[in-house]
């Protein structure tokens, strides 16, 4: 084992007992391959899937594995032929058994930190589907909260917006401005300090780094 690999590790433990203490079902893997293997044992058969944006879960190979798998529904919005249906989607997201997505940050603490701009991600987080499964890299556990929150705004939001081919300042700059920009992906910030149903959320670490 590398140093990374034992560092990831240990700090993956730590993280994990403050996750349990948030009521908050939490899982360590060392590599994607392993985690999509995992969030896709942890769906039951005959539920309804949704899922947000996400690099980590198209890196980790988890929506291929979705893709290819039967007895389930799944509600993937790239497959909508008009912004009406995107909508359907997004709202039938909310009462799915199960989302997906990743986290724009944790803390060491537990706290998950996300940002968004529709928010339809936030919205599934915070209440209606059944369970939520997140998959993040370890590069995205932070000290602190502050930390984490730091990480969502100069980090995270910059190359999602340079992914997706915002016309925002910090794609030009690399730098966010706060801006309120027609473009802006920052729209609302949210922590999750805790889980009020117990183990709804499932966070799944992974020992690599994956996404932004």
């Amino acid at each position: 084992m590398t140093p990374t690999e034992n560092y990831y590790e240990q700090l993956a433990k730590t993280t994990i007992k403050n996750l349990e203490k948030r009521q908050m079902q939490a899982h360590y893997c060392h590599t994607a391959k392993d985690a999509a293997a995992l969030a896709s044992e942890l769906i039951q058969p005959d539920s309804t899937v949704s899922f947000g944006g996400s690099m980590t879960l198209v890196e980790s190979g988890l929506m291929d594995l979705l893709q290819e798998r039967s007895g389930i529904t799944l509600l993937d919005r790239s497959k909508a032929g008009s912004p009406e249906e995107v909508a359907e989607i997004y709202h039938k997201a909310l009462s799915a058994d199960y989302y997906l997505m990743s986290t724009n940050a944790i803390s060491v603490s537990g706290e998950l930190v996300n940002i968004d701009g529709t928010g339809n991600r936030l919205a599934a987080l915070l209440y209606g589907p059944a369970n939520v499964i997140i998959l993040a890299g370890m590069n995205k556990v932070t000290p602190t909260v502050e930390a984490a929150l730091s990480r969502v705004k100069h980090t995270a939001s910059p190359m999602n917006a340079i992914r997706l081919g915002k016309n925002t300042p910090c794609t030009v700059s690399g730098v966010c401005s706060d801006c309120l920009s027609p473009d802006c992906i920052c729209a609302q910030t949210v922590i999750t300090r805790r889980s009020s149903v117990p183990n709804r959320i499932k966070v799944i670490l992974i020992g690599e780094e994956l996404g932004y």
